[in-house]
């Protein structure tokens, strides 16, 4: 499905399922793609997780079935998809500024509408990108499981934690201690990492990689095969985290949005990372690569 279609599809989703027991691996799987792709997308158009938007839309609807009807408390915390009262009158109150009680008395509460997508691409700068095919490629990796709510918080302390246990030895130049160091001298781990949805619900596996050239596996890492196919890959020129993650947002806001030719496409995703580069530096090179197929 086109990607501003699917994203529209996916609120028009919500909003009929609002009383149901949906999670954002229902919401993506109707829009059929990936629930790491759709559940990053969304949430770089809308500023809002998957999860975040489907309880703001519950506890709004619940502010105003309190205003404006006679059902109980426990009746509207269990439109609202929660199981006991005490948990409802929590979250409401955290995201009102007030309780179910007050508000029905009538003070005031937080207003939160259904979503309108609309596309404006501002600026004159052409976003870079080229189209390849690549043939199957195995990396090998540090992997771990990872939630989309907070993969932007734990996956940094990730590469810190790989960094100061295995890879500080042998980027400083010494011969490798251990069978994880001589892993990441010889597989130049580090040179990808890697997104993978196929664990289910809102997780996902990531992957501190490099291409495999064969050897020992070391135990506790993993091997993970990209089968032939094309890609879209977008060049980042800046320092990094930054670079990539504006590099991203513009990719979920003007490319795929606009592209007449491509789709995402497959179940993973890859980021590029000159291993020879200072990080820091304003002429760092990085690149994004996205599966995708001929709509």
């Amino acid at each position: 499905m086109e990607w501003l279609s699917a994203v529209r599809s996916s609120i028009e989703y919500i909003e009929d399922h609002l009383s149901d027991d949906i999670c954002a691996g229902d919401v993506s799987a109707e829009v059929n793609i990936s629930e790491y792709i759709f559940c990053k997308g969304f949430a770089v158009m809308t500023g809002y997780s998957v999860s975040e938007y489907i309880r703001n839309r519950r506890l709004y609807l619940a502010a105003q079935k309190l205003c404006k009807t006679n059902k109980s408390v426990l009746d509207i915390a269990l439109d609202a998809v929660y199981d006991t009262p005490e948990s409802f009158t929590k979250a409401f109150s955290r995201f009102h500024g007030a309780t179910p009680s007050q508000v029905r008395g009538g003070a005031p509460y937080k207003t939160f509408l259904p979503l309108r997508i609309n596309i404006n691409i501002q600026g004159g700068d052409q976003m870079e990108c080229k189209t390849v095919k690549l043939f199957g490629m195995k990396l090998i990796g540090f992997q771990r499981e990872f939630s989309s709510e907070d993969s932007y918080e734990k996956i940094p302390k990730f590469w810190d934690e790989i960094c100061e246990k295995y890879a500080n030895n042998v980027y400083a130049g010494n011969p490798p201690a251990n069978a994880y160091e001589k892993a990441i001298m010889d597989n130049c781990i580090g040179e990808y990492a890697v997104c993978i949805d196929d664990v289910g619900g809102d997780k996902f596996r990531y992957l501190i990689a490099g291409k495999y050239s064969g050897g020992e596996v070391p135990e506790g890492m993993a091997l993970y095969e990209f089968p032939m196919g094309e890609w879209a890959v977008f060049d980042c020129i800046g320092p990094i985290p930054e670079a990539l993650q504006s590099m991203n947002t513009r990719i979920f806001k003007e490319w795929l949005p606009g592209n007449p030719e491509f789709e995402l496409s497959g179940n993973a995703t890859i980021e590029w990372y000159d291993c020879m580069g200072d990080q820091n530096s304003p002429d760092y090179h990085s690149a994004i690569w996205l599966p995708v197929k001929r709509k």
